[in-house]
């Protein structure tokens, strides 16, 4: 199996899934080409295991709700000149299991092995639960 790695990301602003995928929709969060992007101030050491299969795992309000391939890093410099990385990723939302996370800067790096699962087939289009009670229910572990 090839070696790879995944980022964990707060996703700053959204409400949900919804919220995620219509800024992403917006000239601002893409490429050029039109695909997702998400700029960071820092270059991770570990490229070539974050594009070798990884995805971003994204945290909204607390929780680890989906994730998205990583397609590739640029380069991005900014207005003000300074060079930061943009993730560019897969514009496919993959909804995982719900799985809670305390707030951090930045992003950290996620193994495969802690990685929560993706959802099964055929329930990836279920409405999400309530936050407060998606976050309840991975208090106690049912999710």
């Amino acid at each position: 199996m090839d070696k790879y790695v995944n980022i964990l990301k707060l996703s700053v602003g959204t409400e949900n899934i919804d919220d995620l995928e219509a800024w992403q929709q917006t000239k601002r969060a893409q490429t050029p080409e039109g695909q997702p992007r998400h700029v960071t101030r820092m270059w991770p050491k570990r490229e070539a295991e974050l594009t070798n299969g990884g995805s971003v795992f994204w945290v909204i309000k607390g929780v680890i709700q989906c994730r998205q391939k990583i397609i590739r890093l640029d380069e991005h410099v900014g207005e003000d000149g300074i060079r930061r990385c943009a993730v560019v990723m897969d514009p496919t939302i993959v909804r995982v299991q719900s799985s809670l996370k305390r707030p951090f800067q930045g992003w950290r790096y996620l193994s495969p092995a802690d990685a929560p699962a993706d959802l099964p087939k055929g329930r990836e289009e279920e409405e999400p639960l309530p936050v407060e009670l998606n976050r309840a229910l991975a208090e106690i572990g049912v999710l």
